[in-house]
């Protein structure tokens, strides 16, 4: 029987040096690592701080405090410019939650006005909006639209109990 004498710190670099090959290993088996898109970044900084993102296609919905106020705010990712919502971005809504299509046509949103929590679709092309009734009704907190504009995830909160609905959208 060999008896093997390590010292403490003989035994802590051994530890550290393979624990760095298994995070090296891993690492490999990931792939690249994930970076942040940083003309995109420096794009959404200058919007000022941002929330509750949702990404379809080429395109990016989140809220954004801008002007005193959040806004919901939709970005072309490629061309990193933002596009105009009429009638979206009422000065006395607060928008909560906010999703888009693939086709950067339909917007989902979950916003507060005059005391209720509701649920809308706006459509980029008619620059108008639409309410969403819930059966049973609820209240809604967060919103996904489906990548083809056709249906919506709808996280809505019902006799103290969260449930998902979805919602077809005509």
């Amino acid at each position: 029987m060999i008896k093997w004498k390590l010292s403490r710190e003989a035994l802590r670099l051994g530890l550290i040096a393979g624990g760095m090959g298994a995070l090296t290993s891993l690492a490999g088996c990931m792939g690249t690592v994930p970076q942040p898109v940083f003309p995109l970044d420096r794009r959404l900084e200058e919007l000022g701080p941002s929330r509750a993102p949702s990404l379809a296609g080429p395109w990016l919905a989140l809220i954004s405090h801008r002007d005193g106020r959040d806004q919901v705010v939709l970005l072309n990712v490629e061309d990193q410019r933002p596009v105009p919502l009429p009638g979206l971005n009422r000065p006395d809504a607060q928008p909560l939650s906010v999703g888009v299509d693939a086709k950067g046509e339909r917007l989902a949103l979950v916003r507060q006005l005059e005391g209720r929590t509701e649920l809308l679709v706006y459509r980029r092309r008619l620059m108008g909006s639409q309410l969403v009734g819930m059966n049973p009704p609820g209240v809604p907190r967060r919103v996904m639209v489906r990548a083809d504009g056709r249906e919506l995830a709808v996280e809505v909160s019902r006799d103290g109990r969260w449930q998902v609905d979805l919602i077809a959208i005509p």
